[in-house]
C-alpha cells in the first residue's frame, strides 16, 4: 500500500473527505496537532483502535488521547469536575491534555480498563477542522514507535512508520517534539505527568498552587 500524503493548507474539499470516509471505514491516518503528529482512528471502532497499537507497538495498558473541540464534546467523553472546568476555559484550544474519569459508554479498549481517558481540544487549524466534519472525538496518540521521539514532521512520521498508513497529512514542522502538558485530575491532588508548552507555573496560578509533579 502506498501511502498518500495530503498538504493541511491546500486540503481540498474531495480530499478532506477522503480522509473522514478513511476514518469511517476503520482507517487510521497520521495527521499534525497542536504539538506533535498523532495517529487518528475512531476511538469507537474496537478493530481501528487495535491498528493504533499495532502500528505503534504499543502495550494495550496504555489508554488512547483523545480529541475533542468544545466542551460539550469533552463533558460527553469524561466526568467533569470544577478543576477541568477552569483549566479548559482558561488554556483551550491548546496544548494541554487533561485525564479524567470516563464517562461509562466510553470503551474499555480507549481507556485500556482504568477507566480513565485523556482529552485535549487542540488549537491547531487542520485537527479541529477533522473533529468538527467527523462531529465526534477522535484518536490523537503520537504518531511514532512506542520508544522512539514523537514526529513533528510529516517526514519523520514516514520514518518511523514507512506506507502503513493509508494518508498522511502534511502540516509543516511542528513546535512541540516533546508533546503537550499532560495533567491527571484523577489524584488527589492533581498531578503533573509531563510539562509541555503550558508550564506548571501557569497551571498553579489558576487553581491555587494544587498541583504536584509526579514523582519519577
Amino acid at each position: 500500500m502506498r501511502i498518500k500524503v495530503f498538504q493541511a493548507q491546500t486540503l481540498s474539499e474531495t480530499e478532506f473527505d477522503e480522509i473522514v470516509s478513511v476514518l469511517r471505514s476503520g482507517g487510521v491516518i497520521g495527521f499534525p496537532t497542536d504539538t506533535a503528529y498523532g495517529l487518528g482512528a475512531d476511538p469507537y471502532n474496537e478493530q481501528a483502535v487495535r491498528k493504533v497499537f499495532d502500528l505503534k507497538g504499543r502495550p494495550e495498558t496504555k489508554p488512547i488521547l483523545l480529541l475533542v473541540n468544545s466542551l460539550e464534546m469533552a463533558e460527553a467523553v469524561v466526568l467533569s469536575t470544577g478543576m477541568f472546568n477552569t483549566l479548559a476555559r482558561t488554556f483551550w484550544p491548546g496544548p494541554l491534555t487533561l485525564i479524567l474519569r470516563a464517562q461509562p459508554n466510553i470503551p474499555a479498549w480507549i481507556t485500556a480498563g482504568t477507566g480513565n481517558v485523556g482529552i485535549r481540544w487542540p488549537s491547531s487549524g487542520f485537527a479541529a477542522e477533522l473533529v468538527r466534519r467527523l462531529e465526534q472525538p477522535i484518536t490523537a496518540t503520537s504518531a511514532n514507535k512506542s520508544g522512539l521521539p514523537s514526529c513533528i514532521t510529516a517526514t519523520e512520521v514516514q520514518s518511523q512508520l514507512g506506507d502503513s498508513l493509508p494518508i498522511l497529512v502534511d502540516g509543516g514542522e511542528l513546535s512541540a517534539r516533546g508533546g503537550s502538558t499532560l495533567l491527571d485530575l484523577t489524584t488527589e491532588p492533581p498531578t503533573l505527568l509531563r510539562e509541555g508548552p503550558i508550564s506548571l507555573d501557569k497551571l498553579q496560578v489558576r487553581v491555587d498552587g494544587r498541583i504536584r509533579r509526579a514523582i519519577l
